[in-house]
């Protein structure tokens, strides 16, 4: 596992993320041109998919020629959970802009929303591809909400990191990380026993998302217990709650930034981008050494995307080599077996020995049972206790 000042040197040297978004064109002229332009967009956009309307049919079953034709006919990829700031997500649009024309726009929520959202619009779905935690990726398939694409890269993607044809996949884990502001907090904590045995008021966002079960999970193997004895975890924050140690906001950058949150539970691949971003406070990311999870979040297509091609060329991108060197400068580990970051970047990113001791979650359905019992005792036992 990682120690804080290895991280310490990390996060001195990982490359500013970019932050640079796809400027999307203005329409004039009349409400008729309007309408033909509509019109022929559409028209265009059915016959790369193949004369299909209502779908892209089988996305699988397309070369990447085909699919990269069609996404640009559809000219437009809206997603769900995948903000600019978040492991970096600015390269990966911006690439999806500059490479292939395609404009994007997000909007930002939780896992369970995300997948919410899915469920409530249906047939009539406006959002294409969302990023949850992996802990939903099993939801999304049993409730019927998403399409397969298994990529190009299919075969070097490890058997834990993907779903039957496709369905999700995970392109990307991080490390459990305390992302702490050095102007606020006097000893910055290097474990769960220092923030026990201490006086911090700790933020891990609401047990609804990915983030808030994980670093809850993370706890537990910290006291000794684990994904299957989640007892410890429920004591140690049962303690900061009744203490009024548990801050409640979200663990976004805005809060970080505010100065709201001096000591927040994060995934690395946001720690670290969140600790170059922020220039109102100092901030430091630090691996706890005492309990850490090694875990990822799955991209998902939704099922009724309105552009399928374009949610499936982004996955691609995602398993490129371009887009698997963004993830790692971001603070995240690469998913691909045969990827191997450039030479000029290898004292920029998390390499294999720093994480060595991490638990690496691969069971999606045993970590998804864990999130689930962590989020309804979280309510019944932790919840009634919290100061809002």
């Amino acid at each position: 596992m990682k120690r804080s000042k290895k991280l310490m040197g990390l996060t001195a040297v990982i490359m500013g993320v970019v932050m640079a978004t796809a400027a999307c064109g203005s329409s004039g002229g009349a409400a008729e041109t309007k309408a033909a332009d509509s019109a022929a967009s559409t028209e265009a956009a059915t016959e790369a998919a193949g004369g299909d309307t209502s779908a892209a049919g089988d996305l699988n079953s397309k070369t990447v020629d085909e699919l990269t034709e069609a996404a640009k006919a559809e000219g437009e990829v809206v997603s769900v959970g995948m903000p600019d700031e978040w492991a970096d997500w600015a390269s990966l649009w911006k690439t999806m802009s500059d490479t292939y024309g395609i404009s994007h726009n997000d909007t930002d929520m939780s896992s369970s929303e995300e997948l919410q959202m899915f469920a409530t619009e249906g047939e009539k779905g406006t959002k294409d591809i969302g990023d949850v935690g992996y802990g939903f990726a099993g939801q999304a398939v049993s409730e019927d909400l998403v399409q397969g694409y298994k990529t190009s890269y299919w075969d070097s993607v490890p058997d834990w990191a993907k779903g039957e044809d496709g369905k999700w996949m995970v392109a990307y884990t991080g490390v459990t990380t305390f992302l702490v502001n050095t102007d606020q907090v006097d000893k910055v904590p290097t474990s769960w026993q220092d923030i026990k045995d201490g006086d911090y008021k700790v933020a891990l966002g609401p047990l609804t998302g990915g983030n808030a079960q994980a670093a809850f999970i993370a706890s537990a193997y910290a006291f000794g217990g684990d994904m299957n004895n989640l007892d410890p975890a429920f004591e140690f924050w049962t303690e900061l709650a009744k203490e009024g140690r548990i801050n409640t906001l979200d663990i976004t950058q805005a809060n970080f930034e505010s100065g709201e949150i001096s000591v927040g539970v994060v995934w690395s691949f946001t720690g670290i981008p969140y600790s170059k971003n922020i220039s109102q406070y100092k901030m430091q990311a630090v691996v706890p050494s005492d309990g850490c999870l090694q875990n990822g979040y799955a991209s998902v297509i939704n099922k009724y995307a309105p552009h399928p091609n374009a949610a499936a060329l982004t996955r691609e991108t995602m398993f490129s080599d371009e887009g698997q060197t963004y993830l790692a400068l971001a603070g995240a580990i690469p998913t691909r077996e045969d990827f191997t970051i450039a030479d000029e970047y290898k004292d920029q990113v998390i390499s294999k020995d720093d994480i060595a001791n991490a638990v690496l979650i691969s069971d999606a359905d045993a970590y998804s049972a864990a999130c689930e019992t962590a989020k309804t005792r979280w309510e019944e036992e932790v919840a009634p206790l919290l100061v809002q």
